[in-house]
């Protein structure tokens, strides 16, 4: 018979245990189970569990002990000054040259002449005091002389209704998209920098005015992305306030990302579910979709799914931070999880072919789904919520999406990890907390198609600014609009894996 009973850590003799009453043992138990959620909600940062690392906060050290500290560097390593930029008369409006040369010998005096064909360059660059170009068309009013009639002139054929310019627009939906500007800052940058008074009801329609040109472009890019081989989603909280009555019931909105190489799309709704991931991705979409477990993504056959690596370590780190038999399934899954990121790594480098890959994998495949299966048929009730019992619905639901796991060892251009969605996201979470999110439907709308155009032509290397104009010039004119969809369609090399 056991002498002492370990009670959270607390060593109490079996026999006081065994003489207290029931109803203290169960509140003994249910308060014991309360300080152990609320130290492990206490102790989650961004190594296991899904918070950023700015939620970490200051100072916050590793609790992986077994990992080596990194050694203080003794030198620092002298960073090398980049080269500056030398302008060229095609590179700026004017470029006015001064011959400078020396005189006379700095070491005897003796008069100097000739020219010296690789001079150094120096150069001064500034701005010039920035106007408007402003085309007035002055519609004249004239009276008849046989009736009294009067008659104003119309506008020439072509000349836009609008008091502003394709350009401006563009640059004003730049300054709110790309630099996330709210309506009062671009409305003072422009009167500040470049001379033009502007109100915000002005900058608002002018935003409106470019979202619409950019509808058709963002509707084929959704299009594109359903018709590619791999792509990787996820979805984050984002506001959507009431002022236009589209969200009466004040619902939460998610802001969603489907990443291809070449083409990323976002999409704001006021659902976080199936119908809307459906939408995005494409019922028959036929490639590989990078995601994480939430279940929004259920509906998805598993031979076209391929589980995010890096949530994986993050539950299996959480496991290993918990006490008993949850910190032994933990550090074990832990372990075998850091030898597949292992031949990973290797495989990336060179110094491993696909074949040994898929060797190496699935040796060791065979034992992580039995210690899945082990985990999950411990007995834990109901509506147990000790770590002991998180750990074990945990690995309940990684096996029930075990086979995949597995998908970036079987098929080329897969990647074990959904960090090219969660990158993609990252100006859009500045985005949401510089502004508290949008006032209307259409400010999400906004939102999401600039976001689509931002990241999209950042990776093809095109112009923001050029491709709004463009297609502003397009829907007032009517002429074909730019399109989102690269002409070549050779995709970047993918990111490494990198876990900390």
């Amino acid at each position: 018979m056991r002498e002492e009973i370990d009670l959270g850590g607390i060593k109490v003799p079996a026999a006081d245990w065994e003489a207290t009453p029931e109803r203290i043992k169960l509140v003994l138990m249910s308060l014991l189970q309360r300080i152990e959620a609320l130290e492990e909600k206490r102790s989650k940062n961004s190594r296991n569990s899904s918070l950023p690392p700015s939620k970490d906060g200051f100072g916050a050290k590793s609790k992986n002990k077994d990992k080596p500290q990194r050694k203080p560097l003794k030198l620092f390593k002298v960073r090398q000054k980049p080269d500056r930029k030398v302008y060229e008369s095609e590179d700026c409006q004017t470029l006015e040259v001064h011959e400078v040369k020396p005189s006379h010998c700095k070491n005897c005096s003796f008069e100097l002449a000739g020219e010296d064909r690789q001079a150094y360059r120096h150069q001064i660059v500034d701005i010039p005091k920035i106007q408007p170009i402003v085309t007035e068309y002055r519609l004249h009013e004239l009276e008849c002389e046989h009736c009294g009639t009067k008659t104003r002139a119309t506008l020439p054929a072509g000349i836009p209704a609008k008091s502003y310019g394709e350009r401006l627009a563009a640059f004003v939906a730049f300054l709110s998209g790309e630099s996330r500007q709210s309506h009062r800052q671009v409305s003072e940058f422009l009167k500040q920098i470049l001379g033009i008074e502007l109100s915000r009801q002005t900058v608002n329609a002018m935003r409106t005015e470019v979202s619409e040109s950019i509808e058709t472009a963002v509707t084929a890019a959704k299009q594109y992305v359903q018709q590619q081989p791999v792509l990787n989603c996820d979805e984050t909280g984002f506001t959507q306030q009431n002022r236009d009555g589209q969200n009466p019931g004040q619902k939460k909105a998610w802001l969603w990302v489907v990443v291809t190489p070449l083409v990323s799309v976002f999409e704001i709704a006021l659902s976080r579910g199936q119908e809307i991931a459906k939408k995005l991705i494409g019922e028959s979409f036929a490639g590989v979709v990078g995601s994480d477990r939430y279940s929004c993504y259920g509906w998805l056959n598993h031979g076209v799914r391929q589980i995010c690596w890096a949530h994986l370590l993050r539950d299996f780190q959480a496991m290993a931070e918990r006490k008993g038999v949850a910190r032994d399934i933990g550090e074990s899954l832990l372990q075998r999880a850091y030898r597949i990121v292992h031949w990973w790594h290797r495989y990336k480098e060179g110094r491993l072919s696909r074949e040994q890959l898929i060797e190496a994998v699935n040796l060791l495949r065979a034992v992580i789904k039995q210690e899945l299966e082990e985990a999950s048929a411990i007995d834990i009730g109901s509506n147990e919520k000790t770590p002991l019992a998180q750990t074990v619905r945990t690995c309940q639901n990684i096996l029930a999406v075990e086979s995949a796991l597995w998908s970036f060892v079987y098929k080329e251009g897969i990647e074990p990890t959904n960090n090219a969605a969660e990158q993609a996201l990252r100006p859009a979470v500045i985005w949401r907390g510089l502004s508290f999110g949008s006032q209307s439907e259409s400010g999400s709308q906004f939102v999401a198609r600039m976001l689509t155009v931002n990241r999209t032509l950042k990776v093809q290397g095109r112009s923001v600014l050029d491709f709004l104009t463009e297609s502003c010039t397009a829907a007032r004119y009517g002429n074909e609009p730019p399109s989102l969809i690269p002409i070549v369609q050779t995709p970047p090399m993918p990111r490494p894996l990198i876990l900390s």
